[in-house]
C-alpha cells in the first residue's frame, strides 16, 4: 500500500512540473509557479509569477506566449557583465528593472583589475577546461559552498532579495517574471522567499528549488562523470553540481541555518527581508486562491 501510494505521489509531481515548465523555446528553464498547493489547502495561482533563465535567446512566439500572460514586469537580478552580449528580449508592455545580485561581493571587492580581466578572458574559453579548472580548484570550492549561504545571509544581497519582494507587493495586476542567467541559484532564492511568502512548507519550497536539475541533469551527469575519472571526489563533485546545477544539499543547510538564526523562514522575511504582516497578507490575497 506505501509503494501504491508513493507512486501515486511522484506520477502527481510530474504532472505538476510539466504543467509548470513553460511551452517556449528560447528560454530556458521558464516555470510558472502556479500549481503548488500549499497546507492550509489554497494554491498559488498561475500565470502570475515566473521563473526563469535569461531572456536574450526569445523567440518571437515565446515573447508573444509571455505577453500573453500579461507580463507586467521583467526583474534581472543579473550583473552588468553578465548581460554583455545577452541584453534581455522586450516584452511588450512589460517594465524591466534590474536587481543585480553578486554571489560572490567578498570576492570581487578584493579582485584587482588584472584578476577581473583574466576572468572576463575565462568566459571565452572551452566550458570544459572551465568546469574542469573549477572543480579542483580550492577556491572556486568554496565559492560554491557559500554560494547559498552569501545569497541569504549576505547584507547586498539581502537589500536585492528585499526590493525585489517589494516590487511584487506593489505590483496589483499582471505577471511578474524574474531572473537571472540560468535560472537557478538566485531566480532559486527569490522562488523560495515568495512561496515561503506565501505560506509553502519546506517540502514544497524545496522541490520547486530542486527542480532546475532536471532541466540541467544531463550536463551536471555528463562532468560528474569526468570528474570522477579524474580522481574527483565529494568536494570536486559538489562544485560541478552547484555551477551547472543547484545543488539542493547546500540549499537545505542554508535553510537549516535559517531556523537556527531566525527561527522560521517566515521570521527571516520579516526582518532582514523587511515583509510585514500585511505585505504578507497582500502577497496571499493576490497570488493564492
Amino acid at each position: 500500500m506505501k509503494r501504491l501510494l508513493l507512486l501515486f505521489a511522484l506520477l502527481a509531481s510530474t504532472t505538476l512540473f510539466a504543467q509548470q515548465f513553460l511551452p517556449v523555446k528560447g528560454i530556458v528553464n521558464a516555470r510558472d509557479l502556479g500549481g503548488y498547493i500549499l497546507p492550509d489547502g489554497r494554491h498559488v495561482k498561475s500565470g502570475q509569477l515566473i521563473r526563469s533563465a535569461q531572456l536574450a535567446d526569445a523567440t518571437n512566439s515565446d515573447i508573444a506566449y509571455l505577453q500573453g500572460l500579461g507580463t507586467v514586469k521583467v526583474i534581472d537580478f543579473r550583473l552588468d557583465p553578465e548581460k554583455e552580449g545577452r541584453v534581455d528580449k522586450d516584452i511588450p508592455g512589460a517594465k524591466n528593472i534590474s536587481l543585480p545580485i553578486n554571489a560572490s561581493p567578498s570576492l570581487s571587492a578584493s579582485s584587482s583589475g588584472k584578476d577581473k580581466k583574466k576572468a572576463a578572458k575565462r568566459k571565452k574559453f572551452n566550458v570544459n577546461k572551465v568546469i574542469l579548472f573549477a572543480a579542483f580548484n580550492e577556491q572556486a570550492q568554496q565559492i560554491a559552498r557559500d554560494l547559498y549561504p552569501t545569497l541569504l545571509f549576505h547584507p547586498d544581497c539581502q537589500q536585492q532579495f528585499a526590493a525585489f519582494m517589494r516590487e511584487l507587493v506593489d505590483t496589483p495586476n499582471g505577471a511578474v517574471l524574474f531572473h537571472c542567467t540560468q535560472g537557478k541559484d538566485r531566480t532559486g532564492i527569490a522562488s523560495a522567499l515568495i512561496l515561503a511568502a506565501l505560506g509553502a512548507d519546506k517540502e514544497t519550497i524545496v522541490k520547486d528549488f530542486d527542480a532546475t536539475n532536471k532541466v540541467y541533469e544531463k550536463d551536471v551527469k555528463k562532468y560528474v562523470r569526468r570528474v570522477k575519472f579524474m580522481g574527483g571526489k565529494e568536494a570536486e563533485i559538489a562544485t560541478v553540481k552547484a555551477f551547472l546545477g543547484a545543488n539542493t544539499d547546500n540549499f537545505i543547510k542554508a535553510l537549516d541555518t535559517i531556523d537556527v538564526q531566525y527561527g522560521s523562514l517566515e521570521a527571516y522575511l520579516k526582518g532582514p527581508i523587511g515583509l510585514s504582516d500585511s505585505d504578507i497578507a497582500i502577497l496571499k490575497e493576490r497570488y493564492t486562491f
